[in-house]
């Protein structure tokens, strides 16, 4: 299955939105692909405001999402994977949903053990 992150971003969005909160959404800026401000990025990790007031052209796809913001006055598009989003929360109360780290589509299997079984009599 494809991953729920982006349906659940989407929703969350809307619903700090509808209770007149600001949508912080927390980026880990180490994965691949990952176009954020170098400047902002505090642990390996980014904080940024979502409001539709800070950032235009929201985009939220099954693979990333994007927008384009201000930074210090200068304009910069920003580029997520959606494996780098490690939560969406309101910044008035925290409430939110963090996510939980995805790995690659095709994880190593791990390696057959031979059973450990006892005749019991």
């Amino acid at each position: 299955m494809t991953s729920s992150v982006p349906y659940l971003l989407r929703g969350l969005h809307e619903w700090i939105l509808d209770n007149s909160c600001t949508p912080y959404l927390v980026i880990d800026a180490a994965v691949d692909g990952t176009i954020v401000p170098e400047e902002h990025i505090k642990d390996g990790q980014i904080v940024l405001n979502i409001s539709p007031s800070a950032i235009r052209d929201l985009q939220i796809q099954p693979e990333f999402l994007s927008f384009s913001g201000r930074f210090h006055g200068i304009a910069k598009q920003i580029y997520a994977p959606i494996p780098s989003v490690l939560g969406i929360i309101a910044r008035e109360n925290g409430e939110g949903m963090w996510f939980p780290r995805e790995f690659e589509d095709n994880p190593q299997p791990p390696h057959p053990n031979r059973p450990k079984l006892k005749v019991v009599k």
